[in-house]
């Protein structure tokens, strides 16, 4: 029964057709990830023959061929939301049509196509190259601050589509952020931490200033009152307490309503 059992479990291993291949790669401030499966020539004519011209075309093999961003871009120009597409090409002599299909879950092409699921159509140009392709590839190059080519390579033809992410936006709104200095969450975060390790002074400095830029939190109510009570500021506590238990009733917070409430009797407030 134990060698029974061992047959049946055991499955044979032998390299892939079409070998899966991931990039992940950092384009300015951008992730950028592609998944693709990768065929080869073996000797066959791939464009005009293996892949028709003018035809809906999977790039690659197998599953789609995935690239996900974690901004929004533009694709030789086009807008594309950050997220995951697959993308799907129509390769000619003179360009390729490239497509960014918000459906990444085919197998090949989708057997129904669905035009509202196109997030972005492209043309661009297809260049002959001095030298076969033997694996189908697809790479980054050409980086600047902002931008790089997601380049299409096999057989002997190369199609390059410019890609463009915001660089600029996203450093300055750190940058921006950063020089205005902490934010009241960056403050309440102190304030719990200073709590929950004793130093209570720094976390009075630091609950007073969440406060004072987020009035109607509140959770950080909540926090000023606890701080203030373990500083033995019992009526400053009482006043913070019924603070956050009016804000809490408001926001109708079941959980903060009774925990203000049941602070506000420990402390003994009229």
């Amino acid at each position: 029964m134990a060698l029974l059992s061992l047959g049946v479990k055991a499955q044979v291993e032998t390299p892939q057709p079409s070998p899966l291949s991931k990039i992940e790669q950092v384009v300015g401030l951008t992730d950028v990830a592609i998944e693709y499966s990768r065929p080869s020539m073996k000797g066959r004519t791939i464009f005009g023959n293996l892949v028709p011209f003018d035809k809906l075309w999977r790039t690659g093999a197998n599953k789609n061929t995935q690239v996900t961003f974690s901004d929004d871009v533009k694709v030789e120009g086009a807008d594309l939301k950050k997220g995951t597409y697959a993308i799907f090409t129509k390769p000619g002599k003179e360009s390729w049509e490239v497509i960014f299909y918000s459906d990444a879950n085919n197998w090949g092409t989708p057997r129904q196509w669905d035009d509202s699921k196109v997030a972005a159509t492209v043309k661009v140009k297809a260049t002959k190259i001095p030298m076969n392709v033997e694996t189908f590839t697809i790479m980054l190059s050409d980086f600047t601050m902002d931008s790089a080519l997601i380049n299409i390579l096999w057989e002997n033809t190369e199609a390059a589509i410019k890609l463009e992410v915001p660089t600029k936006k996203k450093a300055t709104e750190s940058i921006e952020k950063i020089m205005a200095g902490p934010s009241a969450n960056d403050h309440y975060q102190a304030a719990v931490f200073y709590k929950e390790t004793g130093d209570i002074a720094k976390a009075k400095t630091h609950i007073e200033k969440a406060v004072a830029g987020k009035a109607d939190a509140f959770w950080m109510h909540r926090q000023h009152s606890l701080i203030l009570a373990k500083s033995g500021d019992k009526a400053g506590a009482i006043k913070a307490a019924k603070t956050s238990l009016q804000l809490a009733e408001k926001a109708n917070n079941a959980d903060y309503v009774k925990l203000n409430k049941d602070s506000l009797a420990e402390w003994g407030a009229k």
